[in-house]
This record gives structure tokens, C-alpha cells and sequence, in this order.
């Protein structure tokens, strides 16, 4: 019976252990912990080019994987532009012109404010855990953090920007360390390295995200977050057109 029993445990063990690195898994994981069931916070963006660098600084809300918006707190010249997610739109608040745009998914692929981040990047348009087939490829230590490697092939029909990703994932505390994104002919485009491991609220997270263009020397925008806090209480009614004109 003892002996029976020692069996069981060690096969629920290795059930247990094959479920915890399903590559697939482990993508839902990271974004989890990331995402949380709500979140807001407070961001730094430096985009850097050869001959000039420029500062934004943004709040952020959002609530599951369908709701995002984000409001432009500075330089003087963005401040109150707002982005909004919910569901499968996007909208683009301008106060400055009083205008209202939808950006079409064609969009999500452009850079977004001139940064090297695109707008999927920031409003999570495409689901890395839906849209795309995972394969565990092999694993590597990034800024001293044992990491999963994950490659993500796009599903068939599925509408996204990436022709494929790559991406460490820490093993133990599931940290997106780095990504890298190529396009349909599976050439590199842009590469991510997150860094500087942060106590934000309940949970740890890199702070500091670093997005470089592979053909474009001299070029990279730096992403920080200031303040994070999870599963607050927001509803879906926060992440409405009206709100985006009154949001602060």
C-alpha cells in the first residue's frame, strides 16, 4: 500500500511538473502576473534617437485583457491625449483638435507616439496566449534569471502583427525578461530586455523595459514603470469614450 502510494505521489509529481513548463502555460502565467485581474500605474517612456531624445510620462488603467486606457500626462504639448481599448476597438482622444479617432487594426503595428513600441504593444490588442501556437525551445539565464524560451508562431487567420516571438520567461517567478519580435519573413525586427526587478504592490516585476529596432542604429525607447497597483476597483463603465475626455 505505502509502496502504491509513493507511486501515485511521484506520477501526480511529474503530471504536476509537465503542466507547470506547458509553454503555453507558462505565457498565461506571465501575463497574470503582469496584468493582474485590474491594474493602474504610472509609466516614463524616453524614446532616443541619433540627434534628440524626448520624455513622455502616462497613467494607465485596465481590467482583464479587453480594457486598457492610457492618458498622456506629459510633455506639455501631449498632455491629455488619451488610448482606449475595449475589446476589439481603439480609440484616440486629441483634446487639442477636440477629436475623436478610431484607429482600424491595420494600425497596431505602427509605432505608437514615435516610440519603438507599437500600439498592440501598449493596449495588448493580440492575445499571446490565443493567437499564437507555443513550442519550448530552450532556456537561458537573461540579466541573471534562469528563463524559459518560448517560441510563438502565429495561429492560422489570425490577425496579428508578428510573423513570429520569442520570449524568456523567469522560471520561478515568471518575469518577462526578453522578446524578440520578427516579422512574416522571419527576419528580426526589434528586440526587448527588461531589467531592474521592482516590489510593485503585491507582486515583483522588471521596471525598467528596453525596445531597440534592429535596422535602425542609434535608436531604442526606454519604458519605466513608476507606480503599479493590482486588482483595484474599476468597472467596465471606466473605459468609455465620455470618460476619455474627463479622465485625469
Amino acid at each position: 500500500m505505502i509502496k502504491a502510494i509513493q507511486t501515485l505521489s511521484l506520477i501526480c509529481g511529474i503530471i504536476l511538473s509537465t503542466h507547470a513548463q506547458d509553454p503555453k502555460n507558462i505565457i498565461q502565467k506571465s501575463l497574470d502576473k503582469v496584468n493582474g485581474k485590474s491594474s493602474q500605474g504610472e509609466m516614463e517612456m524616453t524614446i532616443v534617437r541619433p540627434r534628440y531624445t524626448r520624455t513622455m510620462t502616462m497613467k494607465s488603467w485596465s481590467l482583464g485583457r479587453d480594457y486598457f486606457l492610457i492618458y498622456i500626462t506629459g510633455p506639455a504639448r501631449d498632455k491629455g491625449q488619451v488610448f482606449l481599448k475595449r475589446q476589439t476597438d481603439m480609440w484616440n482622444w486629441i483634446p487639442n483638435i477636440s477629436r475623436m479617432i478610431k484607429l482600424p487594426p491595420s494600425m497596431m503595428g505602427q509605432n505608437w507616439m514615435g516610440s519603438d513600441f507599437t500600439n498592440d504593444d501598449l493596449v495588448k490588442m493580440n492575445s499571446l496566449v490565443d493567437d499564437y501556437t507555443h513550442k519550448m525551445i530552450g532556456s537561458e539565464k537573461v540579466d541573471g534569471i534562469e528563463c524559459y524560451q518560448i517560441e510563438m508562431i502565429p495561429k492560422p487567420n489570425s490577425s496579428v502583427v508578428w510573423g513570429k516571438i520569442n520570449i524568456w520567461i523567469g522560471k520561478t517567478a515568471y518575469y518577462q525578461m526578453k522578446a524578440e519580435y520578427y516579422d512574416e519573413d522571419f527576419e528580426l525586427v526589434s528586440t526587448m530586455e527588461a531589467s531592474e526587478i521592482t516590489q510593485f504592490d503585491d507582486r515583483k516585476l522588471p521596471a525598467k523595459m528596453v525596445m531597440t529596432p534592429i535596422n535602425k542604429p542609434g535608436n531604442q525607447t526606454i519604458m519605466v514603470n513608476k507606480n503599479l497597483k493590482f486588482d483595484t476597483d474599476l468597472e467596465e463603465s471606466f473605459f468609455s469614450q465620455q470618460n476619455m475626455k474627463r479622465v485625469r
